[in-house]
């Protein structure tokens, strides 16, 4: 590790800072609306985004800096079984093929803002909304603090900040400026910031991974040298314990094979991943991004070998998240490395002011609008939403500051196991209105009670609870996933008692949507929010689906 600043990295990084920040105010005149009082505009972008603004758009939406530090550090630190991110982000895509389509056309017709939006449209139950709107805000609070986390593990790495004596003010300076910049474009510009941004952000991480896949191996002496360092280290010292493998052993397949599973199912029903994906500006333009969007797994493919190039480098950090910063510092040039440093940090900013969006969006729609204040104007949502996206950011900071880095990424993976929960409501009642709200509701809080009880037992290296997101299935007896397993008895619940409720006949609430609404096209609807005159189908009503 290099002694003091690295004033050449750091100059690079923050000419790079400086040129996301002009763009992000830049944005609010990009595509500018007659009426900007509205989320539709705000958080939405107008909802008219092509097929190129939302790859990026969802590309640095999804692929945050927090992936481009955590998952080569998780192979860094255990070996191959960091690889999980990658098979999961290849079977997302056909999934969301199968029903974001559909969430887009009954969005755009009704003029729905978030999933909590649909699902009290659907089921006609502001209570399954509630839950759904507080589990998505829940989810994304940590979510968006490992994106700061992202950025301090740069600054570090760059010796910005001082020791461990400077006083705490001077230390999170950098933090506290990169935090106030990203609050004050994401309030002016909202959506359109990060969207524009994304380009940029996108466009420096793929130029970074093309460098580092052929100039660190070559450096290194190639990739046989790589894997035979990275085997060596993970055989630990003679007669001692492995520390990891180059594949995934037989014991481990089953955790392996649920976490990628369930991640999967998990990623588009984070709040973020719909604001992204309702800002399209049709259906087509979904499907053509479920084609591309798999281009980036390619690229975390190649980003997760650098866990093992950090290997082979010598690399020796007592924070795994540090590997790949401190590897870019001890084989780049100093200038490269700061094109790498500002690849992670804007790669933190995208995420962030959108997750930040989307949580207020729940907010203001599903608690402000729906319990608070009924009768609030499209001009006073906005304002609302600008405001709570300002607090979510100071929640997330706050939360950086003061507590110890594991715990917020024990929160985030306790946020996927979460976050989970929600699918059978949204994914369901894309396709069906079967399902019956009381049920999905107690089937919701069955899994988020078991979800939150098995994480809470489970033990890490540094504490006793909330120590990974693994533990053993009930009934098989291998260690697998907890939030998979949660989502099974979530929907055993919502199953059974479904039987059971439409057997008795309980009131299913209005269903205010109908059989086209979700395969309209654009051409096919007035503007977003303006609803034809249709009779509400309701559960038992024919043509209800």
């Amino acid at each position: 590790m290099k002694d003091g600043v690295n004033g050449v990295a750091l100059g690079v990084f923050i000419f790079f800072f400086l040129a996301v920040t002009v763009i992000g105010f830049m944005a609010a005149r990009w595509r500018k609306a007659e009426n900007e009082a509205s989320l539709d505009e705000w958080g939405l972008g107008g909802r008219s985004f092509g097929t190129w603004v939302t790859w990026f758009l969802l590309g640095g939406d999804l692929y945050t800096a927090y992936t481009f530090v955590a998952v080569p550090a998780a192979i860094y630190a255990a070996g191959a079984a960091g690889f999980f991110a990658v098979p999961y982000t290849i079977l997302v895509y056909p999934l969301i093929f199968t029903f974001l389509p559909r969430l887009w056309s009954v969005s755009h017709k009704h003029g729905y803002v978030t999933t909590s939006d649909f699902v009290r449209g659907r089921f006609g139950s502001k209570g399954l909304s509630l839950a759904v709107a507080v589990t998505g805000i829940l989810a994304t609070m940590p979510y968006i603090a490992l994106q700061l986390v992202g950025i301090q593990a740069v600054l570090d790495v760059m010796g910005v900040g001082g020791g461990e004596n400077t006083h705490w003010f001077v230390k999170d300076l950098p933090l506290l400026i990169a935090f106030a910049v990203l609050a004050a474009y994401t309030y002016s510009s909202g959506l359109r910031a990060p969207a524009l941004i994304a380009f940029v952000k996108d466009g420096l991480i793929y130029l970074v991974i093309a460098v580092a896949i052929i100039y660190i191996p070559i450096k290194l002496g190639g990739f046989d040298n790589i894997f035979a360092a990275a085997q060596e280290k993970f055989a630990g010292p003679p007669g001692g314990k492995p520390t990891g493998a180059l594949a995934p052993g037989v014991n481990g397949q089953w955790g392996y094979a649920t976490l990628a599973l369930g991640s999967a199912l998990a990623l588009f029903m984070y709040p973020h991943s719909i604001t992204a994906t309702l800002s399209s500006r049709s259906r087509d333009v979904i499907r053509r991004n479920t084609t591309i969007l798999p281009l980036y797994s390619l690229m975390l493919g190649l980003l997760a070998l650098l866990g093992f190039m950090a290997i082979a480098a010598g690399v020796k950090v007592d924070n795994f998240q540090l590997a790949i910063p401190q590897l870019f510092e001890n084989m780049f040039p100093d200038w490269f490395a700061g094109v790498a440093f500002a690849a992670i940090g804007i790669g933190a900013l995208v995420p962030a002011a959108i997750m930040s969006i989307a949580a207020a969006n729940l907010f203001t729609r599903n608690i402000y609008k729906d319990f608070l204040k009924p009768d609030a104007t499209a001009a006073q949502e906005t304002r609302v939403s600008k405001l709570v996206s300002l607090l979510v950011k100071v929640g997330a900071l706050a939360f950086v500051l003061t507590m110890d880095k594991t715990v917020a990424i024990n929160f985030q993976l306790l946020g996927g196991i979460w976050i989970l929960q929600t699918m059978p409501a949204l994914v369901g009642g894309l396709f069906t209105r079967w399902f019956h709200r009381w049920a999905l509701l107690a089937g919701w809080a069955v899994g988020m009670v078991y979800g939150t009880a098995a994480a809470y037992g489970v033990a890490g290296p540094t504490q006793a609870h909330f120590g990974g997101s693994s533990k053993e299935i009930p009934g098989i007896g291998e260690i697998g996933y907890i939030g998979l397993t949660a989502f099974v008895l979530n929907v055993v619940v919502t199953l059974v008692l479904t039987l059971v409720l439409n057997a008795v006949k309980a009131p299913a609430g209005t269903d205010e949507t109908s059989p086209g609404d979700y395969t309209a096209d654009a051409d096919d609807l007035a503007a977003p929010g303006v609803k034809k005159e249709l009779p509400p189908v309701t559960a038992g009503a024919p043509g209800g689906h």
